[in-house]
């Protein structure tokens, strides 16, 4: 099992087309975010991770996304997977972040403990 991608985002939909192929529209891809409060800040941005399945593989796995913040862990989301082997899955992530300036985020989103995939959204007054 693998992430083949993992991006901040407004929206996420899926449907299936008129040949019956399932779709995933994505909106508002986001690299930077702009907040009009003052600091500090609760900010919930969404976090979609595309995962396949290897048609070899079990189809389960742990997927864990840890949120930094000025070299600080500052959320944390595991949750198991069940994925039929063969095909792609995602997962919307939510987490609560509490920002006390602007700066950076990080998202370090991997399965069993593999190399992570680095998402970085910029928080922006």
């Amino acid at each position: 099992m693998k992430i083949l991608a993992a991006l901040f985002l407004d929206d996420i939909s899926m449907f299936e087309n008129e040949h019956g192929l399932t779709r995933l529209n994505l909106t508002g891809v986001q690299f930077t975010v702009a907040v009009s409060e003052q600091f500090p800040v609760t900010l919930a941005p969404h976090l979609v991770v595309l995962i396949h399945s290897d048609e070899d593989g079990s189809g389960t796995a742990a997927l864990e996304v840890t949120y930094q913040f000025k070299g600080n862990e500052v959320a944390r989301n595991v949750q198991p997977l069940q994925i039929e082997p063969g095909l792609f899955a995602y997962r919307l992530i939510r987490a609560e972040l509490e920002l006390d300036a602007p700066g950076k985020v990080t998202a370090y989103c991997r399965l069993n403990q593999n190399e992570p995939i680095i998402v970085p959204l910029t928080v922006n007054a």
